[in-house]
């Protein structure tokens, strides 16, 4: 039901309003409503994976298809708004004086002229992108809500009501969940910090105006096509592995990639290595979710069916560290002198991209890291859950379904 008022409010961000006042409040309000909207839909669609199947290895393999997806509308969408937009941006201006460290620019008409994109040009372009994207969205959950059934509740539990704040006191006092949220929370965090900055550290750093693109686009598609590897990782050796190693990879790529002077080819390679770590760190955070639903349904038996807040939580942290990062980068980069559309950046900009996406990053996921290592749900304890939760939703005392009990706890 969200999703046509979400795909009206994204076109009319774009759309400028024929006033010479308050095209701020225009912008902030259809945002606001936007991200509401949007966070209406992504709460039930992620919550979406425990009603469609009580086995634990059926969700594991949802959520990496999911989140395959999900990484893979992603480069769509990046390469829809990049092809369709890029035609119609305005050029960097390369007239720039530097005083007492103080940076300002000059824009010469001549320079700006010899383009012939008009600002109604770029009006044009951002509405036409933004409905293409917004007829995709659409498409999206239109299959959503005519392909995907939700499963039964088969539970012969006598569950006790709880209300809303009940719940919420329940949820707050399960230790698993809230050291997984914290732990994600920091290296969300630094991955979000990487990702935001990534594309000025290649253009103003790097000085790859033309291909920087390119580079993010294979980021992307490097982390589309590694994350059913890491399914198959994480079902060998555990989803607790997957994260040490997953995240850790990418810190000597964030090293390597702000210490040498790295050609276009090497770029490439490390662009192709990093999506690996990217791909873990949007599939991983999703797939250990479900297994702290179900050690609280296994602590709290009588409280059952609130699944949809802890999917919200994890929601909110998630657009949490996305604000958080927008904002350290804004102010850092603010406080550095960086000037919008400028062609040259002083040196403060270039240092504080370095630090952005390789110093507070590696930081952030080293932290993350040590708070997980006190994460208490390990393999053992994942599939202790899974026969006592069979256990609860069935009856134990079927002998027939003992099998399938044990087939369905193994990973």
């Amino acid at each position: 039901m969200s999703t046509p008022f979400a795909v009206l409010s994204y076109f009319l961000i774009w759309v400028v309003p024929p006033v010479e006042t308050g095209k701020m409040m225009w912008y902030f309000f259809f945002y606001c409503v936007f991200q509401s909207l949007q966070t209406c839909f992504h709460v039930p669609y992620s919550a979406l994976t425990m009603f469609i199947s009580s086995e634990q290895k059926e969700r594991d393999s949802a959520t990496a298809y999911r989140m395959t997806i999900e990484v893979f509308g992603t480069v769509l969408g990046t390469a829809i708004q990049g092809q369709i937009v890029g035609r119609a941006n305005a050029p960097c201006v390369n007239h720039t004086s530097f005083l007492n460290d103080s940076f300002s620019v000059t824009p010469l008409s001549s320079e700006v002229n010899a383009t012939h994109v008009t600002l109604e040009d770029t009006k044009r372009a951002y509405m036409l992108s933004s409905g293409v994207i917004g007829i995709i969205y659409i498409l999206c959950a239109a299959v959503l809500f005519l392909g995907v059934r939700e499963q039964k509740d088969v539970s012969r539990v006598k569950v006790e009501r709880l209300s809303f704040v009940e719940s919420l006191k329940l949820l707050q006092k399960h230790g698993p969940y809230g050291k997984l949220v914290t732990a994600f929370l920091f290296t969300s965090l630094a991955f979000m910090l990487l990702e935001g900055n990534f594309a000025l550290f290649l253009i103003y750093t790097l000085g790859l105006h033309d291909d920087f693109q390119n580079i993010l686009l294979l980021i992307m598609l490097s982390g589309t096509l590694t994350i059913p590897l890491w399914q198959l990782f994480l079902t060998r050796f555990g989803k607790k592995t997957a994260v040490y190693i997953g995240t850790l990879w990418a810190v000597p790529f964030m090293i390597l990639v702000v210490c040498i002077e790295s050609t276009l080819i090497v770029l490439y390679i490390i662009a192709i290595a990093a999506g690996v770590s990217v791909a873990a760190a949007f599939f991983l955070p999703w797939s250990m979710l479900p297994d702290a639903v179900d050690d609280y349904k296994v602590q709290n038996p009588n409280s059952q069916g609130h699944e949809a807040i802890f999917y919200s939580f994890y929601v909110f942290f998630t657009k949490f560290a996305s604000g958080v990062s927008l904002g350290i980068s804004t102010l850092s980069l603010h406080f550095a002198g960086y000037v919008s559309r400028a062609c040259v950046q002083p040196d403060s900009v270039k240092l504080t991209l370095k630090l952005l996406v390789c110093a507070a990053p590696v930081s952030l996921i080293i932290l993350g890291l040590l708070i997980f290592r006190s994460y208490p749900i390990n393999e053992e304890r994942r599939r202790h859950n899974c026969h006592r939760l069979h256990a609860l939703l069935h009856d134990s005392s079927e002998e027939d379904s003992e099998n399938s009990k044990l087939s369905a706890c193994s990973v």
